[in-house]
Parts: structure tokens; sequence; C-alpha cells
């Protein structure tokens, strides 16, 4: 059994985070040492799994969706194809905009306004915002 301290510092999560998640459903403790809560070791194993979900930008309801509320968690393949699906197209986005920053950077233009390619860039960013 870990205390909140400890679980704390192995974590590396703040206690109020850990409070938060345990009000919300995502770790339950398993008792009380005088006024601080108790945690199993393998509440470990779900701090990490609510971290790498919010690494790869789900909800904290849909991690909860994702992990379960006992036991075992059972990820929802669905669920992930589809992250994964959004984060290839983030990554697509980016990298045209690296390559749109580099091409700027890099543009023999004399004034960017005047180059036909930092036009479109432009054009892309507001039917984006649009």
């Amino acid at each position: 059994m870990l205390d909140i301290t400890e679980l704390s510092r192995l974590s590396g999560c703040p206690a109020s985070k850990l409070r938060y998640y345990e009000e919300i459903g995502l770790i339950r403790s398993s008792g009380r040492k005088g006024l601080k809560r108790l945690f199993e070791e393998e509440v470990t194993t779900r701090l990490a799994l609510i971290s790498l979900g919010q690494t790869a930008g789900f909800s904290l309801d849909e991690i909860r969706a994702l992990i379960g509320a006992e036991g075992r968690p059972e990820l929802d393949r669905a669920a992930l194809e589809r992250q994964a699906d959004k984060i290839d197209r983030k990554i697509g986005e980016l990298t045209a905009l690296r390559d749109g920053i580099r091409h700027i950077a890099q543009c023999s233009a004399s004034n960017h306004l005047d180059c036909p390619r930092f036009k479109r860039i432009m054009r892309a960013v507001l039917k984006r915002r649009a």
C-alpha cells in the first residue's frame, strides 16, 4: 500500500491531481492511514494509462471509458484507431506548416507577400480557421 504522498512521488502526479482522479472515478483509494489516502501499488498502472491517454489526446472522460472503473482495462480498439487517425491528420497539418515556415524563412522574394507559396499558405490557414 502507498499513501498519497508516496504515490505522488512515485508517479510524478501532484496529490491534488490524484485526489481529483479519485473524485471523477479514474482511480480508487483502498482506505486511509490517518488523514492520508492509501492506494494499492497497481494504481500506478492506471496512472500510466491515464498519462498515455492524455498524451494521445484523449479527454479524461474518454480515458475513463477506455480503461473502465476497476480491474484490467479493456481498451476500445475502434476508439484507439480513431484517435490514431486524428493524430495522423494532425501530423500531416504540422508537417505542412513546418515545411511552409521553412520555405518562408528561406524564400528569396524581397517581400513575403510577393511569394505565391506564402500566399497559398495564408489562404490555407484562413480556410482551416473558417
